[in-house]
């Protein structure tokens, strides 16, 4: 694999390995919007999943310190409890989903960085569009996602995801869908 330094010192990949990476997390996106919950679980997630969504907090500039706790989370999930969250969504006992969400994430600024042979660290923008029900009432979520993607039989896996809220305060009832 061709790996070229920017003048920063940054590496750069190969457009092969960026455009599979980012046609990953357009797939990962269409799976979720479409409500395959299976289909994203057996396809996307490796079974060593680490999902995080760490609480972020408004800090003094001069504090020093990350806006995000490293002990409070939204949502700090492994593959086993991921695993009851999608089998639970395909339950009559999901009620937060019921109607089912209509969602759309949009996935822009990917980028790259090869951390090992079959392993990458793919950072990407999120923004969630979420409606329920027949009102003209909607959730607008962005992020910041911070990812390591594997090779595992040649397909790519999220080994880990940690989500990087621009919000301090949710304006959603609940995070019944996945980021």
């Amino acid at each position: 694999m061709t790996v070229e330094q920017t003048s920063t010192g940054t590496a750069l990949v190969g457009a092969e390995l960026e455009r599979t990476c980012t046609q990953f997390l357009y797939r990962e996106a269409e799976l979720l919007d479409e409500s395959d919950y299976s289909g994203w679980f057996g396809t996307c997630l490796s079974e060593d999943l680490e999902y995080l969504i760490p609480i972020r907090t408004t800090r003094e500039r001069s504090a020093g310190i990350s806006e995000f706790s490293r002990e409070a989370f939204h949502m700090k999930d492994t593959y086993a409890s991921m695993r009851l969250r999608v089998d639970r969504l395909l339950t009559e006992h999901a009620w937060a989903e019921d109607p089912p969400s209509r969602t759309r994430r949009l996935v822009t600024n990917v980028r790259v960085r090869e951390l090992a042979p079959d392993e990458v660290e793919v950072k990407s923008y999120l923004m969630l569009h979420r409606s329920q029900w027949d009102t003209a009432d909607y959730d607008l979520l962005v992020a910041e996602r911070q990812d390591v993607l594997r090779s595992e039989a040649g397909e790519w896996r999220l080994r880990r995801r940690e989500v990087l809220l621009n919000h301090t305060v949710l304006g959603t009832a609940n995070l019944g869908v996945f980021l």
